[in-house]
């Protein structure tokens, strides 16, 4: 199960760089899809083979330096309640700050490890003059440089010590759906609908996490985990608007979960939040299901629907093999389908195709539309077999995989799709040397 690890300080310490620095070799490779912004403050890294997600918190906040201490302190709370560990960002070129001293006293009351870390420690003079970081009450600091990488590695190796072991997936063959989605589009109202009040149907396992709640569902013949962190904590007033409170919320579930079903509410639309959180899921490589909640309140048209769902489709491309299902979770309107939808993803997320029949399938369509030649060099493939990862995942062997290039990889893939079923699930190609 993943750790998550906040990096809270005031504005322009330079937060997003170290953050970059952090995940960027994991990047390329994670991250074929670009164009979403909101990603650039989420990712995935390790170190000493511990991988961890990352949370750039200052990608949230909206405007700039006329930041009001309200909302950093809002997200340094969070960041508290929510990462298993804490890296507190400070510009050692500018000496502590008045706001460095309020971050600091919010942190100090955090039972989390916090590391304090001296950015752009560029010289020695620098080094001897971050002696002051000691008034913030937080004992030891780490001196990096964020630009060129220098001090990062000792952070790392430390930061990497204090990280809770990863629990072991315990062996359970039921799959476990997670419930996301913004704040008040109805998850709790779905949970609630889905195990009524009837709680002696429901067994409760004690929550992974401290604030996940799993369910066992086996109702109506079906046998699944229903990961519930929504409904759990008190809702403290959060800003609804606070992006980085349903990111930082979703991520949890997310990681713990092999299906998500994304909730969105029908009468706002799928907002730059829903994607937030589709991506955040589809980078996970979990399964996903969009449920459109709240549809009974909706006029229609016998083009609704369809209209509706197109405008759902655009805003998540390219990954768009996704079932996009109507509900109301007040009327419970669909909400078995939903759940038999959900199983087939989490069926269809565990597929093994054999080598043989996906060479029969697959190198037809590759020798009808072979890769397009780059410098007057044709490229072969002539092999492709099913990587043994817990999740889908496609290797193509070709003679110059460096030169097939991102179209090409999305034929592949829309051809994998149209010949076995991946609905609702994420797949990963990689081309490699023969």
């Amino acid at each position: 199960m993943g750790n998550i690890v906040a990096i809270v300080g005031r504005p322009n310490v330079g937060k997003s760089t170290f953050f970059n620095r952090l995940i960027q070799k994991r990047q390329a490779i994670v991250d074929s899809v670009s164009g979403v912004t909101r990603d650039r403050h989420y990712g995935k890294t390790d170190w000493n083979g511990k991988e961890f997600s990352v949370i750039d918190t200052g990608g949230y906040i909206i405007g700039s330096d006329d930041i009001f201490e309200g909302e950093i302190r809002k997200q340094v709370d969070l960041a508290i309640e929510e990462a298993n560990a804490i890296l507190f960002l400070v510009d050692a070129q500018q000496g502590v700050t008045d706001m460095d001293m309020t971050v600091a006293k919010h942190l100090r009351k955090s039972d989390k490890p916090v590391f304090l870390v001296a950015n752009k420690v560029d010289n020695g003079q620098i080094m001897q003059e971050a002696v002051e970081l000691y008034v913030l009450g937080m004992g030891d600091y780490f001196c990096i440089s964020s630009i060129n990488g220098s001090g990062t590695g000792e952070l790392l190796d430390k930061l990497t010590a204090k990280l809770p072991d990863a629990e072991v997936e315990e062996d359970s063959e039921l799959p476990r759906f997670a419930i996301v989605g913004r704040p008040n589009v109805g998850k709790s109202s779905f949970v609630n609908a889905l195990v009524g009040k009837q709680r002696n149907i429901v067994t409760d396992i004690a929550g992974t996490t401290r604030d996940s709640l799993d369910t066992h569902y086996t109702k109506f013949g079906h046998d699944f985990i229903l990961v519930d962190t929504a409904g759990v904590r008190k809702k403290k007033k959060v800003s609804e608007d606070l992006e980085f409170y349903s990111v930082m919320r979703s991520i949890r579930s997310i990681e713990y979960s092999d299906v998500c079903l994304l909730l969105i509410d029908a009468t706002l639309g799928f907002e730059s939040q829903d994607q937030s959180i589709f991506h955040l899921a589809d980078k996970n490589r979990k399964g996903i299901v969009i449920l459109v909640n709240k549809w009974d309140l909706v006029d229609k048209d016998t083009h609704t629907t369809k209209t509706y769902e197109e405008a759902i489709r655009e805003k998540i491309a390219p990954f768009t093999d996704v079932p996009i299902l109507f509900i109301s979770a007040l009327t419970k309107q669909r909400l078995l389908k939903a759940l038999e939808i959900a199983i087939k993803v989490s069926e269809y997320r565990k597929v093994r195709i054999s080598t043989s029949k996906l060479n029969d399938v697959m190198l037809p369509f590759i020798e009808q539309n072979p890769p397009p030649a780059t410098k007057g060099k044709y490229i072969r493939i002539k092999f492709c077999t099913q990587l043994p990862t817990k999740t889908p995942t496609f290797a193509f062997f070709a003679n110059l995989p460096q030169y097939i290039k991102e179209p090409y990889k999305r034929y592949i893939e829309n051809k994998l799709r149209e010949s076995f079923n991946f609905n609702g699930v994420p797949i990963q190609i990689f081309f490699r040397k023969k």
